[in-house]
């Protein structure tokens, strides 16, 4: 991973190092502190430099993104299907039955792992956003903390858009609409949530696309980012997606809940270049709306 540059401007003449880390690439404090115990990993024209040096119009001020170490995770190669890569980012679309971290089995076959073993040492895998292991689609993985931090700002400013494909029991009344329902924690569960009214906002935009067999094939947009939202949501209208034995029933056709990340927009966390990808649908969904 390059180190990131960046030339001090007229405006930024006689400000910190720090300050113009910050104005260009959004350095936290925390982050400062690392670079500060990391030789080599803050330069100004080349040349290791304090983070409280002040700087002038036409210097060079360079820091390295990199992690400074390996994470502890078990490298297990597997099979991945890359949807996107470049030297800051990778994007996959996961398949079902398969955890993004690892859990209590050492030998579980995680996204994290097949990561680890993909990146041969040279990266870190930082999983931006979770799906859950029976949702299939497309996984951000950032290459080191800093992208990770930078992935995770864009979301909390409502620049990460992702829309999601789900099949769900039932026809809902309207073609296109909001769900509007806190979510929290159910009684008695640290894993199933519900809607609560002392829950934590959660939006999500439902739109029916297509009909037939007593199921419904939709388009779900969360605004917010809940846990198990779009299951909870789509349940708690009455419309629980097909396989969800969590919020609804098992199904003899699909062996999870039938949700699909299939496609997500962002602006690049270094380069601001706008992403668009998009994941097909898996083939159990495929085959249960013959298309």
């Amino acid at each position: 991973m390059k180190m990131l540059t960046a030339v001090v401007t007229t405006e930024q003449e006689n400000r910190k190092v720090q300050d113009v880390l910050r104005d260009v690439y959004g350095v936290s404090e925390t982050y400062l502190r690392r670079l500060k115990r990391r030789p080599g990993a803050l330069l100004k024209n080349g040349a290791p430099v304090y983070t409280t040096t002040k700087v002038q119009a036409g210097d060079t001020v360079a820091f390295d993104p990199a992690d400074p170490e390996k994470l502890p995770i078990v490298p297990i190669k597997h099979p991945l299907s890359i949807a996107y890569e470049d030297e800051w980012l990778i994007v996959i679309d996961k398949p079902s039955n398969m955890s993004v971290h690892p859990a209590r089995d050492p030998g579980e076959h995680t996204v994290e792992n097949a990561l680890a073993a993909y990146l041969a040492g040279t990266d870190n895998p930082h999983p931006v956003s979770r799906l859950d292991k029976g949702t299939t689609g497309l996984l951000t993985v950032a290459k080191s903390g800093y992208v990770h931090a930078r992935m995770k700002a864009l979301q909390h400013e409502g620049r990460f858009q992702k829309t999601y494909l789900a099949i769900a029991v039932g026809t809902p009344e309207q073609n296109r609409f909001l769900i509007d329902a806190p979510i929290g924690p159910a009684s008695g569960s640290t894993y199933k949530q519900c809607v609560r009214q002392d829950g934590a906002q959660a939006k999500s935009l439902c739109e029916v696309l297509k009909t037939g067999d007593g199921l419904s094939l939709v388009r779900l947009t969360p605004y917010t980012g809940r846990m198990h939202q779009l299951r909870v949501h789509m349940a708690h209208i009455g419309y629980p997606l097909l396989g969800d034995w969590l919020y609804g029933e098992r199904a003899e056709r699909i062996d999870r809940a039938a949700l699909h990340a299939a496609a997500l927009t962002f602006p690049h966390p270094i380069t601001g270049e706008t992403l668009s990808l998009s994941a097909p649908l898996p083939e159990d969904m495929r085959q249960i709306l013959s298309v």
